[in-house]
This record gives C-alpha cells, structure tokens and sequence, in this order.
C-alpha cells in the first residue's frame, strides 16, 4: 500500500516534528513500498555524497539486491574517483554512467545549464533507460536550499517514471548521524 506522502506545509511540519528515529523509519517504508512496487526496477541514483550514501545504505537494509547507478565526469577529483572505484567493488550491482563528449572545459562557467544536461541529466536518461528503472531515488532534502522546498517523497514527473525522495524531511546533522551511527563510509 503506497504511504500517505506529506506536502507542502506537512513536509515543513514533518521536518521539524519527526525525531531521527521516525525519520528513518519513515525513510525505511517508502523504500520498502517502492521494493514490493517495483522490484528490479527500483533503482538508486548514488552521487556519491553525504545524502546519497544514507540513501544507498538504507536502501541495502531493505534488499541487497536493489541496484544503483553513478553519473560521474572526467571532472571529479582523483579521490572521488578511487572511492567510486571502491565503492562499485564493493557492490558490484553499482553500475557507472557518463558522458564523455568533448565539451570545453569552462562551459560549467559560459552556459551551466548546458554543461548540467550534458554531464548529468544526459547520463541520467541513459541510466533510467539502460537500467529499465520505474522508479528511481535519490538523496535529496528539502532543507538544502529555497531551490528545493517545492520536491515531494514521491514525484512523477515523467510517464510510467517515478521518482522518491526517501530522506527528503532529514536535516544535514541527521544525515550525518545517520552515517556516523552506521559507520557508514564516505567521501
């Protein structure tokens, strides 16, 4: 049965009422719902960060079967590279996804937009597509930024495409309690 998701205020309400316990629990059920939705078409997206690797090792206490994919650039750093090298050993079922066009190095400065599409959003589609994925998760909380209030745990922006947001109500210290307490890894 599909969780009753919160929104607007709700969200804002659940952010600041919810304990760190309730939290994961809550977490926890929209993974586990979209496990028994979609099986093998559930899909993690792991940038590698903080909110992405929460995310991943939730998702691993649900089935250690759910699978993931990475969008990575010819841009990342030496260490992100030999941690996503490590981390892809260590789960093989982690697959990678780039873009390697040659594109000029400062297009990231001249038109970020274009430089976003094509070495994420591109990279992405590929994934979704190459993975059969229905729907996909990701590491975001609407308390980042403004720029992200406006998200919800479960989206569909696309046909036959949905996409979670299972730590969308967690604070930064949550995520890295999170972490911390799940000796959980980073970068």
């Amino acid at each position: 049965m599909k969780p009753k998701i919160a929104q607007g205020k709700e969200l804002k309400e659940l952010v600041e009422t919810l304990n760190f316990k309730e939290k994961v629990e809550r977490s926890l059920a929209l993974i586990e719902w979209a496990h028994q939705e979609f099986g093998d078409s559930l899909v993690i997206a792991n940038s590698l960060g903080k909110d992405s690797l929460a995310v991943w090792h939730l998702a691993k206490q649900v089935s250690p079967d759910i699978k993931g994919f990475i969008v990575t650039t010819r841009f990342k750093p030496a260490e992100t590279v030999q941690f996503m090298n490590e981390h892809v050993e260590e789960y093989p079922e982690l697959k990678i996804f780039r873009n390697d066009l040659d594109i000029p190095n400062q297009l990231h400065k001249e038109d970020p937009d274009r430089c976003c599409d094509l070495l994420k959003v591109i990279p992405t589609r590929q994934a979704i597509e190459d993975m059969g994925v229905k729907c996909w998760t990701t590491g975001l909380r609407c308390t980042e930024g403004r720029t992200r209030v406006d998200f919800q745990e479960i989206e569909s922006r696309d046909e036959d495409l949905l996409k979670l947001n299972p730590i969308l109500i967690w604070n930064e210290r949550e995520v890295w309690q999170y972490l911390a307490l799940n000796n959980v890894k980073v970068n």
